[in-house]
């Protein structure tokens, strides 16, 4: 079992933001920008995949957040500090391909800004220039702000509702970065899967090469159970160890997307359990 040593809760309000600080000495040594854990939060409990945001490799901890969307994360929510996650797995899948590229932009969408976080600080350490463009629905549920600008060269940010700098999307602040004739030779993109496809569809006529890193349905993380399998470039790949980054602009984002509505109804089910109370047990 890893302890949970800090919870923070960046957003209240369903579905809720919170971020542990979890004991795991041996897979914060071990981590590299890109790689994921896959957890149970109890021994009955599913498997899921949580990137890890951050690590402090000297008090062996890494971090995880998450939002509460399901009976899983909901469950997880429960946990305090003092508590324990059920068991951990990882690091998983492959690291980001890390080199001095130039003018890299790190797009994160959401929660996707998390993950972004230590590919944006590995990016940085190499030498690229960083520039990282991050969007949320309103400025309250914008996370990792004050991470982002430590290891990015300049920080840029978008909402949905206007309520915090530019009104829009990050589509909207990445076109107008191209067009002003800036040269961007790599860009990042995690976020809702919608999100990364129109982040593929404005760099592809400009042969931006783009990395975007898949969230998958995930069962056993190492690829035997074929759940995570998505279509890149027009061949099966599975996102558990082909992944989590595949050439954004080889992924076929609409089968991608129609297989994560698969168990919409099943979901809807376990949610409604839950909030009856009984996450922890059914």
């Amino acid at each position: 079992m890893n302890k949970i040593l800090e919870k923070k809760v960046w957003w209240t309000d369903a579905p809720a933001i919170k971020e542990f600080v979890v004991e795991a000495p041996w897979i914060a040594e071990k981590h590299k920008a890109g790689q994921f854990v896959i957890l149970r939060a109890s021994e009955n409990g599913e498997r899921i995949p949580l990137t890890i945001s951050d690590k402090n490799i000297e008090k062996g901890t890494i971090n995880i957040l998450f939002q509460e969307v399901g009976k899983t994360t909901m469950t997880l929510g429960k946990l305090n500090k003092g508590d324990s996650i059920f068991d951990l797995a990882g690091p998983l899948g492959k690291p980001t391909h890390i080199e001095n590229f130039g003018t890299v932009v790190c797009i994160g969408g959401g929660i996707g800004v998390a993950p972004v976080h230590p590919i944006a600080q590995a990016l940085k350490a190499a030498g690229n220039n960083v520039i990282s463009i991050l969007g949320a629905r309103t400025k309250e549920i914008l996370i990792y702000e004050d991470l982002m600008r430590k290891c990015s060269n300049e920080v840029r940010v978008t909402t949905d509702d206007g309520s915090y700098g530019r009104h829009g999307f990050v589509t909207d602040e990445l076109k107008s970065m191209i067009e002003s004739g800036m040269k961007i030779d790599l860009v990042v993109t995690i976020g809702p899967p919608i999100m990364m496809k129109m982040v593929c569809k404005v760099t592809e006529p400009y042969k931006i090469h783009t990395f975007a890193s898949l969230n998958t349905i995930m069962v056993d993380g190492t690829g035997m159970c074929g759940a995570c399998r998505v279509t890149v470039g027009g061949k099966t790949k599975f996102v558990c160890v082909d992944g989590p980054e595949f050439d954004g602009h080889q992924v076929n984002f609409d089968e991608m997307m129609s297989r994560l509505r698969q168990y919409v109804d099943e979901e809807k089910i376990s949610r409604e359990l839950c909030q009856q109370g009984t996450c922890r047990t059914a």
